[in-house]
């Protein structure tokens, strides 16, 4: 059996190595997403939609919380409330999306982990892009937010923004 030598280490040593890659290759996004305590009479959980796009590139839908226990998928009815959304990407799915759809959610602040070449989330290339949240709520307002990002990021890059009315802080860590 041939084996090659570099400083001390056997070339299978080098090969194993470089497939557990180091910080510097993961591909993370860490998101979390306030819903805020809204006082009003009739409250309804917001539908929730969070896509990530690059120019000149397909966007791709990570997550969508919606009602999932209407009889008939009824709940799917609403989903295009989520106006940005639903153009980009929303009305070209089918619901449920297996790894995309999930139930509403209280009130609270909610954390979501996407590693990329895991479904969802696509391998990032070099760019900037850009992370979309968007809220609707029956008897409410629409809202989104928008974070802008450039990949490859040195180190942890964080970007925070404070919804108005349907969502409180976002925020995005990329890693």
């Amino acid at each position: 059996m041939l084996q090659l030598r570099f400083t001390g280490l056997t070339a299978a040593a080098i090969g194993a190595g470089s497939l557990f890659a180091g910080p510097a290759a993961a591909q993370t996004l860490d998101l979390s997403v306030e819903v805020p305590r809204l006082s009003v009479a009739e409250y309804h959980k917001p539908y929730v939609a969070v896509w990530l796009e690059k120019e000149g590139a397909t966007p791709r839908t990570l997550a969508v919380w919606y009602d999932l226990d209407m009889r008939g998928n009824e709940g799917t009815k609403w989903l295009r409330d989520m106006r940005q959304w639903w153009r980009a990407s929303g009305r070209s799915m089918s619901f449920p999306a297996d790894g995309v759809s999930s139930a509403t959610k209280a009130p609270g602040t909610h954390r979501m982990r996407f590693t990329a070449g895991t479904a969802p989330m696509p391998r990032l290339t070099p760019g900037n892009y850009v992370l979309h949240v968007e809220a609707a709520r029956e008897v409410g307002g629409r809202e989104l937010v928008r974070l802008p990002f450039r990949w490859p990021a040195s180190g942890a890059t964080t970007v925070t923004e404070q919804g108005a009315s349907e969502l409180g802080a976002v925020r995005l860590t990329v890693r």
